[in-house]
């Protein structure tokens, strides 16, 4: 079998690295010269147009692996352009479902198949064992099942349903993680104004040997605890990948409440700002009903 990989970012040349340990031929395509340069270093040959990329000849099976939106949008319609009946695309990204939805219809008319993907587990996970979540057609996702199977950590994949279930469910996937991270991150907030003297390095390695929230995010600040204790040289900004707020905007039109995944999602909005003008209402209300002290500039003012 033989993929035919657009995207290789970290994510894309880990999972054709994967796929080639397993393997699966991979043929990549990246618009970045430097990454296609590095890829042939490691035995993964790439293509130098989207033209070379596919075969009028086989089954092209394209696997892309974009930013969702709009460059991933430009990409099918291309594919749509390029592609022939029966040929299957992959997209593994982390599109909106309701853009794969968009996707599926626009390749379907050609009698090109489409799966959506959602990918989980990180860049480790997509080099070791990947978690997949696979929407589309039945008889597409049976043609490739093996790359899943190969690439897949065990029990690491599942064929979903219809068009949009596999981004559907990463989209709430990456939801419950907003609220987990969010957690985890207030939990050590509270153990580091404590009166106690904490390393929480090893209350990491702790609570990831036997206790009830034991994870991999509680393994991955263990190591960062071990790298910089007190996080000195982290700025803590947190970005948003987008899914967490599509999460957020299904569960308002589902009439279902989400109150953690919304108040994280709140928090990561929140920490691009290092300032704020609901806070500076706020503290002028406090200051003027109860004269509490407010902050100015480096001074503070009763």
């Amino acid at each position: 079998m033989k993929v035919h990989m657009i995207g290789l970012g970290k994510m894309g040349l880990n999972i054709s690295r994967n796929m080639k340990r397993n393997g699966i031929d991979v043929l990549g395509f990246d618009i970045d010269e430097t990454i296609c340069e590095a890829a042939n270093k490691e035995g993964i040959p790439t293509a130098d147009s989207l033209d070379s990329l596919l075969d009028p000849n086989e089954r092209n099976i394209v696997w892309t692996m974009l930013p969702a939106g709009s460059i991933t949008d430009a990409m099918i319609e291309k594919l749509a352009q390029q592609l022939k009946p029966g040929d299957i695309v992959i997209d593994g990204g982390n599109s909106n479902y309701k853009d794969s939805l968009r996707h599926y219809d626009l390749l379907k008319e050609k009698g090109i198949y489409f799966l959506d993907a959602g990918t989980s587990g990180g860049m480790h996970g997509a080099l070791y064992g990947a978690n997949y979540m696979v929407g589309g057609d039945q008889e597409a996702f049976d043609l490739v099942e093996e790359i899943f199977q190969k690439t897949a950590a065990p029990d690491g994949y599942l064929y979903t349903g219809e068009a949009g279930s596999g981004h559907y469910l990463k989209m709430v996937h990456n939801g419950i993680e907003y609220g987990m991270m969010q957690a985890i991150a207030e939990g050590f907030d509270v153990l580091e104004h404590s009166r106690y003297d904490y390393d929480n390095a090893k209350v990491a390695k702790l609570w990831n040997h036997g206790s009830v929230i034991r994870s991999w995010l509680v393994e991955l600040m263990e190591e960062a605890f071990q790298e910089d204790p007190k996080l000195d040289h982290v700025k803590g900004v947190m970005f948003s990948s987008g899914e967490g707020q599509w999460t957020i905007e299904e569960a308002l039109e589902l009439k279902v409440p989400v109150p953690v995944i919304a108040m994280a999602q709140m928090m990561r909005n929140r920490s691009l700002e290092n300032d704020t003008f609901t806070g500076k209402v706020v503290a002028s209300m406090r200051k003027g009903f109860g004269g509490h002290k407010i902050i100015k500039g480096d001074q503070q003012h009763e």
